[in-house]
């Protein structure tokens, strides 16, 4: 069997052959879109490859600090080898552990996830790709309230979810005190049903800062505001032409030289070498 690809960003590679959930579009969205701007320690559960830590750490300044949970033991040791290969091995501290297992001496700035999401559908044949697709491991209620535990007062939780899932966390969310302040709704191209909220919630409520951003217009081509909100990071690009409502004050720096999705967001893409 062939091995797979590793996703080679400008500042950094991501390993994820052993991994149960590959490297795909809604880790890159959530990693590029959250808000990371005055945030020293973060946290994010159910790291897989480590990829998302990988672009905050590139994000956030160089005194931030990282630590990243993973339930599965292989992604865990493959998050800590791409992690000891990047410029930032002691930036990012990974726990084998669950989130319900976790417990920390200093409260969070951000708690970020890209959790399981599907409830009620037949289980994938591998138990790995199992917990990490299906919420059996760590249920929506179990993450809200484990944040809410771990975040400070002025904290702020962030995920992504395919839509219907979305709208029953941020149900579930508001139950136990949070409020959004901030949501993307994704589409992978216009006339489509919307496919992916983001989502960051806050104790502390605001007025809340809707944004849409489409994958595709017309072609396979992205989008124009979609490269906007990632050119910073690729180190190979596509042609192509998107839109997102508003852009997004970040510290950010990645890239990426394939394109991974599952679900209906899969892709196939022609990539040319930039420099």
């Amino acid at each position: 069997m062939k091995k797979l690809t590793p996703f080679k960003f400008k500042q950094f590679v991501v390993h994820h052959d052993r991994c149960s959930m590959k490297v795909g579009t809604d880790a890159v969205l959530l990693g590029s879109w959250v808000n990371v701007l005055g945030a020293r320690h973060i946290l994010e559960v159910g790291t897989g490859s480590g990829v998302i830590s990988l672009i905050l750490a590139q994000r956030t300044l160089p005194d931030a600090k990282l630590e990243a949970i993973e339930i599965e033991q292989e992604d865990a040791e493959q998050a800590k080898e791409n992690i000891a290969q990047s410029p930032w091995p002691k930036k990012i501290k990974v726990h084998h552990q669950s989130l319900q297992t976790f417990t920390s001496n200093k409260t969070f700035d951000l708690v970020v996830s890209n959790p399981p999401f599907f409830i009620n559908s037949q289980l994938p044949p591998s138990s790995k790709r199992s917990q990490a697709r299906h919420t059996g491991s760590l249920s929506y209620s179990e993450l809200i309230i484990g944040a809410g535990k771990l975040l400070n007062t002025s904290g702020r939780l962030a995920v992504v979810l395919p839509f219907e899932e979305g709208k029953q966390f941020q149900i579930m969310a508001k139950e136990n005190n949070f409020h959004v302040v901030r949501q993307l709704a994704f589409f992978s191209r216009q006339g489509k049903p919307q496919e992916r909220w983001l989502f960051e919630f806050a104790f502390i409520p605001k007025i809340n800062s809707a944004e849409t951003l489409i994958l595709h217009e017309t072609d396979e081509e992205w989008s124009e505001d979609y490269k906007k909100l990632t050119h910073e990071f690729y180190l190979k690009r596509v042609h192509h032409k998107c839109r997102v409502t508003r852009n997004v004050p970040t510290e950010r720096n990645f890239s990426i030289s394939t394109f991974s999705t599952h679900q209906s967001l899969r892709r196939s893409v022609s990539w040319v070498e930039t420099k």
